[in-house]
């Protein structure tokens, strides 16, 4: 006696025990006989994972604490998407990976191990970079945790589908300070040129007087 396991298109059957021995069938998409009581009917999700990494109040290279939200989209890589050059082997040990590590748990606690890699790697980067190169280009950003935490993801046989910035928060209010200061200087820099300005006007001017009574005396003279 024993059941028919239906897995979806987006899910992963495993069966150990029983007849199956050592061994285990997996199964993508299809169904599986499983024998009561000496059979383990396992299941894994291979639908998107999007996960909000966070950071709050990490220090950059200069010593600013930031919080940093981003928003990452993790699937099993129960087949490589991005190359088609890549054997059924080796997508069958992705696969395998996955499994070794996830199998048998929630999708919290999946989501949990995921987000403490990301997190990690998040932190790393926002250590070597200011506010200013943080603010300014969120895309390269975006990229070194990627770049950096897919070798990582991989080895559990995920991949990383996306990966974007959603905020940065400066508590200390770096930038605005920055922004005021530049401000201030713009300004000064603008009054100085009008005074500068102000003043060659009035030496031009005296200068003409003095040219006007100079002449004006010479042709007083000369009658």
């Amino acid at each position: 006696m024993g059941n028919c396991n239906v897995a979806g298109p987006n899910e992963v059957v495993v069966v150990s025990g029983g007849c199956v021995g050592n061994s285990k069938r997996i199964v993508i998409g299809g169904c599986v006989f499983s024998w009561w009581f000496c059979t383990d009917v396992q299941r894994l999700s291979l639908n998107i994972m999007t996960l909000v990494p966070r950071c709050a109040e990490v220090e950059t290279q200069m010593g600013v604490p930031v919080t940093v939200t981003a928003v990452a989209q993790v699937m099993v890589m129960a087949e490589d998407h991005m190359s088609g050059d890549v054997t059924p082997g080796d997508r069958d040990a992705f696969m395998h990976k996955a499994l070794e590590q996830f199998v048998g748990k929630s999708r919290q606690e999946i989501e949990d191990t995921i987000l403490s890699t990301l997190e990690g790697h998040l932190r790393a980067i926002l250590g070597t970079m200011t506010v200013e190169q943080i603010y300014q280009d969120r895309e390269s950003f975006a990229s070194m945790v990627r770049e950096t935490a897919s070798p990582d993801l991989a080895k559990m046989g995920l991949e990383i589908l996306s990966f974007t910035i959603k905020d940065v928060v400066d508590q200390v209010e770096y930038l605005d300070s920055i922004g005021k200061t530049q401000t201030a200087v713009v300004t000064r820099n603008a009054d100085i040129g009008m005074a500068e300005a102000q003043r060659d006007s009035g030496i031009e001017a005296s200068n003409c007087d003095r040219a006007k009574q100079a002449a004006k005396y010479e042709a007083d003279t000369n009658i």
